[in-house]
């Protein structure tokens, strides 16, 4: 079985657990939440479960750490939908693993009596074949906007607009992996690893 739940990234010199957005998390909720690897320049990384953040909390984030952030919610690892703001308000969003972002668009008929009828029918398929080519067809403005995001952070992107576009298309077995790809891709720094032998 998948993650589902959120990664929060976010820049700050103190833990990012410590930011007021977390006040209203209960001891047993801050206990669930997991701090990944670093990365240099003060980057952070939080997991937590489905109920323990909401995206429009995401402004309250940028305003205290005094930086871009961004936030992936995930469902199951099948799908994530990748929402980036900046200091300057600017936000952009993505959809990762199209496929099944779009599937999950897709509105069920007034009338279903058997869902397990609709999602196998032909009409369940044009229907998420129609959504897949309007999220496909975003795909480089999306990519464009997140370069910018990242050169807000102070980031230089290494790679040029089309190896970001292939990592929003990437049909990677986990979401969360294609997000973080994503980070690579835009140049922030590397995890740092922190196993026992690097220690």
């Amino acid at each position: 079985m998948g993650f589902s739940g959120h990664f929060i990234f976010a820049r700050s010199e103190r833990p990012l657990l410590e930011a007021p957005v977390f006040d209203g998390l209960g001891q047993d909720q801050k206990a669930a939440v997991h701090t990944l690897w670093p990365r240099p320049g003060g980057w952070q990384t939080l997991q937590l479960d489905t109920d323990s953040w909401s995206e429009s909390q995401l402004p309250d984030l940028v305003e205290w750490t005094g930086a871009p952030a961004c936030t992936a919610w995930t469902f199951d690892s099948d799908m994530a939908h990748v929402t980036g703001l900046g200091t300057d308000g600017r936000r952009w969003e993505a959809k990762l693993h199209l496929d099944i972002a779009a599937a999950l668009m897709v509105e069920d008929p007034e009338d279903l009596d058997d869902s397990s009828v609709w999602w196998s029918s032909p009409e369940f398929a044009e229907a998420a074949r129609l959504i897949h080519t309007e999220l496909d067809a975003e795909v480089p403005d999306v990519a464009a906007s997140a370069i910018a995001w990242a050169a807000s952070a102070g980031v230089a992107v290494p790679d040029p607009q089309a190896r970001i576009e292939e990592v929003l298309r990437s049909k990677k077995v986990f979401a969360e992996d294609v997000f973080f790809t994503l980070l690579d891709a835009l140049g922030f720094p590397a995890a740092a690893d922190l196993s026992p032998e690097h220690e």
